[in-house]
């Protein structure tokens, strides 16, 4: 007789600190918590996925194949990325089944990781799936998913509702009309709330060889012309203007770092001709992306738009996975983060702006306590961003908050921010978080440190307090 598949269970408790009296103050404070409608301020699920409402195809492709964090794992364990479907479009059933058979069979690589925990929820919690992905598993789980998945209480508006997501802001291109946002806004069968994000990084980056044809495609879309600098700039306040129309209420960036150094205006125009005539060195193009993030500040003050900076990441770290598979396919590296001194011109001018409310992210753990929490306990501009990306697990999440709350308090920090492709993990890290977040405060509690009845209440503001007041939600 074959053994039985080992069970797939959650735990009631996971992630609560293990020591009994701890415990139970942290379940009684994730109690206050659980079922709060979720506020996602910050990711990159496709809005046409909410409008269409169209079932999803099959397990692989809602599972494996978009998210960077299952496919980079597989690969570095020796699955090629086009096995796993990244870049191929869609699967057949066949080539499914089969990248769905790669991620069960080596289900080890993902021990003790977030996505392990993710997943796990999100197939227990959500699909019912009892028995534990492995090579002999995968077909019953995948057959009982796609099952699932024919349904319609698993389409897209269903599962929406069923997570209880109150907001879900996107990442949108500037010169993006808009037109999907606005059909959802239209729809009177639809009730959630879908906004946009304006991301301007490829028209910031002056360096790169594609700059001149993304700023004529701006100026275009604008309406402005943007053959000087001047235009560029009114380009860019136009597109946000129109943004904050059809609902934004950030302008997210993400660049290798944070400076912001200013240049005179006479300089900003030369360099600006140079890098349209391609004649701007590297070093002129990065100068003139540090000016106008400075500028970018300045717009956040007058239009209101929080401003979320995302550095530290060399994008694209394998170039030949990148010229094959595009971007965010799971060769992104971070490097060190620096942010004391590259944001002081930004801060010295905006920094006690009452109208800037300036977000800010790392994966250098290294400056939450020495940078991040300093800036953010001074300057009432800034907020420290949830960690995000490599930075949002369980352990890394707790020596962030132990490192920034001492300097800079809880109320100086975003809320939440789940920056994922993967629609059904949405609920899975939100729940982690407010489990973390629990397990925190009832530290403080069963040290004496602060009072539960306060506790209650900070747990409730970091789960839909922060994100209200920082992103306007």
């Amino acid at each position: 007789m074959s053994p039985q598949p080992a069970p797939l269970a959650l735990h009631p408790d996971r992630l609560l600190p293990v020591d009994p009296a701890v415990r139970a103050v942290a379940r009684r404070l994730y109690d206050e918590v659980r079922d709060l409608p979720i506020l996602s301020p910050h990711g990159h699920v496709d809005p046409r996925m909410l409008l269409d409402d169209v079932p999803f195809r099959d397990p692989a492709q809602l599972f494996v194949t978009p998210d960077h964090y299952v496919t980079r794992l597989l690969h570095a364990s020796g699955v090629p990325l086009e096995e796993l479907g990244v870049g191929e479009g869609p699967l057949s059933e066949p080539a499914a089944r089969e990248v769905w058979r790669h991620l069960c069979s080596r289900w080890d690589v993902f021990r003790g990781t977030p996505v392990r925990y993710w997943l796990e929820s999100e197939l227990a919690d959500i699909f019912d799936v009892t028995v534990r992905p492995s090579a002999d598993t995968s077909d019953v789980i995948y057959d009982h998913l796609a099952e699932r998945l024919g349904q319609d209480a698993y389409r897209p508006r269903a599962l929406f509702e069923r997570f209880k997501i109150a907001a879900l802001a996107t990442t949108d291109d500037p010169c993006d009309d808009l037109s999907v946002h606005a059909a959802l806004v239209a729809d009177d069968t639809w009730h959630g709330r879908v906004i946009p994000t304006f991301r301007p990084d490829r028209y910031l980056e002056a360096s790169d060889a594609g700059w001149p044809a993304a700023v004529a495609l701006l100026g275009a879309t604008a309406g402005v012309d943007t053959s000087g600098y001047a235009g560029w700039v009114a380009a860019m306040e136009n597109r946000r203007q129109y943004f904050i129309e059809h609902g934004a209420r950030s302008a997210d960036h993400a660049h290798l770092d944070a400076g912001t150094a200013p240049l005179d205006p006479a300089e900003a125009e030369r360099v600006y001709r140079s890098a349209l005539a391609g004649t701007a060195t590297h070093a002129e193009g990065v100068a003139l992306r540090r000016h106008m993030l400075l500028e970018m500040a300045r717009m956040s003050t007058e239009d209101g738009l929080t401003m979320t900076l995302h550095t530290g990441v060399l994008r694209g770290h394998h170039d030949p996975s990148k010229r094959r598979f595009g971007p965010d396919t799971g060769h992104d590296i971070p490097i060190r983060g620096d942010f004391t001194e590259p944001l002081r011109p930004l801060l010295e001018r905006f920094g006690t702006h009452p109208n800037l409310k300036l977000v800010l992210f790392t994966l250098d753990e290294t400056v939450f306590s020495r940078e991040l929490a300093p800036l953010a306990g001074f300057y009432p501009a800034v907020y420290i961003g949830a960690p995000w990306w490599f930075l949002d697990a369980p352990d890394s999440v707790r020596r962030w908050r132990a490192a920034v709350t001492e300097t800079a308090g809880l109320s100086r920090t975003s809320g939440f921010i789940d920056d994922t492709r993967a629609f059904c993990s949405i609920p899975a890290r939100h729940d982690m978080s407010r489990r973390l977040d629990s397990g925190y405060l009832a530290q403080l509690v069963a040290e004496h440190r602060l009072d539960e009845d306060e506790a209650a209440a900070a747990a409730v503001d970091l789960v839909s307090g922060r994100p209200r007041a920082v992103f306007g939600l």
